[in-house]
C-alpha cells in the first residue's frame, strides 16, 4: 500500500472518492477504543458509508494523529 494509506494528499484529490482506511485487521482495542488495524472508533466505522468526502477526510486526519505515537515508538 502507498505511504499515504489511501488518503487524499493533494487538493486535486478533492474530486477523487475517499478510500476506506480499513486494512482487514478488525479488532477494537479496549484501552483506546480504536480499531487495531485502521485506528477508527466503532462509531467512525459504522458511520463511514454515510459520511460525505469531507467527513471521511476529517476522519483520516484523526487517524494520522492517533497513529503518530505508535509510529514514533517503533
Amino acid at each position: 500500500m502507498s505511504p499515504t494509506h489511501g488518503r487524499p494528499t493533494t487538493r486535486d484529490d478533492d474530486v477523487t472518492p475517499v478510500a476506506s482506511p480499513c486494512i482487514d485487521i478488525c479488532r477494537i482495542d479496549a484501552a483506546s477504543g480504536w480499531c487495531e488495524g485502521c485506528y477508527r472508533t466503532i462509531d467512525e466505522i459504522a458511520a463511514w458509508s454515510r459520511l460525505d468526502d469531507a467527513g471521511k477526510r476529517a476522519v483520516w486526519l484523526q487517524l494520522d494523529v492517533r497513529r503518530k505515537p505508535e509510529e514514533s515508538a517503533g
